[in-house]
């Protein structure tokens, strides 16, 4: 069990094409890692995602900016209740809140 507090996720910007990183909660599932956005459709990430899911991430403790350490994955937005429900679920148990789009991260 990864008990590492962040996930450093980097997405493409819709319409600049830069790179933009942020830090997230995460928790792990199965075989992929998943984050939530509170603000849901609103977060730029999450725009950036449904314009290209092809994302770079990694699972750390504190912010470091070496891309070499980053792993490329492929984002997506799960519709399947009972997973979205056991996400949920770990969410609560590891951050006490557990609100929002659940997206998940798959190596890729």
């Amino acid at each position: 069990m990864n008990l590492a507090k962040f996930l450093y996720l980097t997405t493409t910007g819709r319409r600049s094409g830069a790179r933009h990183a942020i830090e997230i909660w995460y928790v792990a599932h199965e075989d992929c890692f998943y984050i939530v956005s509170e603000k849901r459709e609103a977060a730029h990430w999450v725009r950036n995602i449904r314009a290209n899911p092809a994302v770079r991430f990694r699972i750390g403790c504190a912010w470091d900016d070496d891309d070499a350490a980053d792993t490329d994955g492929i984002a997506s937005f799960p519709d399947d209740p009972a997973l979205i429900a056991a996400v949920e679920a770990k969410m609560e148990a590891k951050y006490g809140w557990s609100n929002g789009l659940v997206v998940a991260i798959r190596c890729g």
